[in-house]
């Protein structure tokens, strides 16, 4: 065909896929973009078929929020008394200035650290993934102990 040019359009739409969660878990994202216009969104469940309407905040899943608030506290313990620190701290540390106090954690059978200790619990984020330590710490001075406890948690 001599001579002749041209192009040819065919109307066409792209999705894309995105395994977000909400307060329930995980779901699918399709977004829709056609040749004009803001793309559409549709949720599913898993399946990619099954409708899904989400529940709370949706975020990539496993993200950590942006700009989470953190509490912290430092106590000293001088002689007899106890400091407790309850589940869901994402550190706690233990240091010991003179005597030897126990440390109880969840419940377990206290422990002795003489004077010149120190230990430190933590963990690496917070955040959706919702990691947390899971036990409380119990910390336990005698006549003649000093000792300090720092902790920190996501409010």
């Amino acid at each position: 065909m001599s001579g002749t040019s041209g192009s040819v359009a065919a109307a066409s739409s792209d999705a894309e896929y995105e395994i977000l969660c909400d307060d329930n878990g995980q779901f699918l994202r399709r977004y829709t973009a056609s040749g004009s216009g803001a793309p559409t969104t549709t949720d599913t469940l898993l399946d990619g078929t099954t409708a899904y309407v989400s529940t709370g905040l949706v975020v990539r899943c496993g993200a950590a929020p942006a700009n989470p608030q953190i509490d912290s506290t430092a106590q000293r313990q001088t002689g007899a008394g106890t400091v407790t620190i309850a589940t869901g701290a994402r550190s706690v540390t233990f240091m010991v200035f003179t005597g030897a106090p126990t440390v109880a954690i969840g419940g377990g059978t206290p422990v002795a650290l003489p004077a010149g200790s120190s230990a430190t619990w933590s963990v690496d984020h917070g955040g959706d993934t919702g990691e947390q330590l899971q036990d409380a710490f119990v910390f336990t001075g005698v006549a003649g102990s000093d000792f300090a406890v720092l902790s920190t948690r996501e409010v």
